[in-house]
């Protein structure tokens, strides 16, 4: 299992975590459109600022490896997601990270969306206790009870 640490996301980490969203094979892994850098940049600004949300930097090898956050949505209302840089796939970042965040944020029922195709990512889910709730034609949705 990777070593990694959880530290609340910076301004400074963003451009960063805009390179690894841009990246054309990350992108077609996800479920979401890359955006451009004023649209991803609002984004983060309305993240950082919203109480709702709990945004974390994935630090491996004291570098930005991704992000995970934790946010109150819609018909799932406690959601969990995560983005790894492609640089750092295959070495059980995600999987780390998601054990760490999970001991942080004790709210369940947890829902998390996977792209049908990202086998990773449904392992990496499934590895923590999420169980497959509805498979859509190009969603999965996982519950952590």
């Amino acid at each position: 299992m990777a070593k990694i640490h959880l530290r609340p996301v910076t301004e400074a980490d963003l451009s960063i975590l805009f390179q690894q969203q841009h990246d054309p094979e990350a992108v077609a892994m996800s479920a979401y459109p890359s955006k451009d850098r004023g649209e991803f940049m609002r984004h983060w600004e309305g993240i950082l600022k919203n109480k709702n949300v709990t945004a974390r930097t994935i630090i491996y090898k004291e570098k930005v490896a991704g992000h995970i956050l934790f946010w109150k949505e819609g018909k799932y209302e406690q959601r969990v997601g995560y983005w790894v840089g492609k640089e750092f796939w295959r070495r059980g970042i995600a999987s780390a990270a998601v054990i760490e965040f999970l001991a942080q944020i004790k709210i369940r029922p947890l829902y998390a969306e996977v792209a049908n195709h990202n086998i990773a990512s449904k392992r990496v889910l499934e590895k923590n206790g999420f169980e497959l709730l509805d498979e859509g034609t190009k969603i999965s949705i996982f519950k952590l009870k």
